[in-house]
């Protein structure tokens, strides 16, 4: 299974952990799960971070269900469920 669909799946089966880093993010920056979720299930893998021992880490960017560009960081742990590190709105293009 390709890296993206195997994340996707984890999300539509809500196997994944939200990091109180990531709360706190998605808080300041007035995101819901559900943002997150469409991030994922609707972006893409924008970098694949390998040089973590815990393991190799993604950056998927896709949109907030109001539109704006976000993006996930996330990875899976040992016994495989997906982890979200952190979350970010990225600036708005002019």
């Amino acid at each position: 299974m390709a890296t993206l669909q195997r994340i996707r799946q984890k999300v539509i089966d809500r196997e994944y952990y939200v990091s109180s880093h990531a709360e706190e993010e998605m808080w300041a920056d007035g995101l819901e799960r559900s943002d997150v979720e469409n991030a994922i299930l609707k972006g893409r893998i924008e970098k694949r971070m390998t040089r973590d021992l815990r393991g190799t880490r993604y950056r998927i960017e896709g949109q907030a269900k109001d539109g704006r560009k976000i993006q996930v960081i996330c990875r899976f742990d040992e016994e495989g469920v997906l982890l979200i590190i952190t979350v970010y709105t990225l600036p708005m293009e002019t």
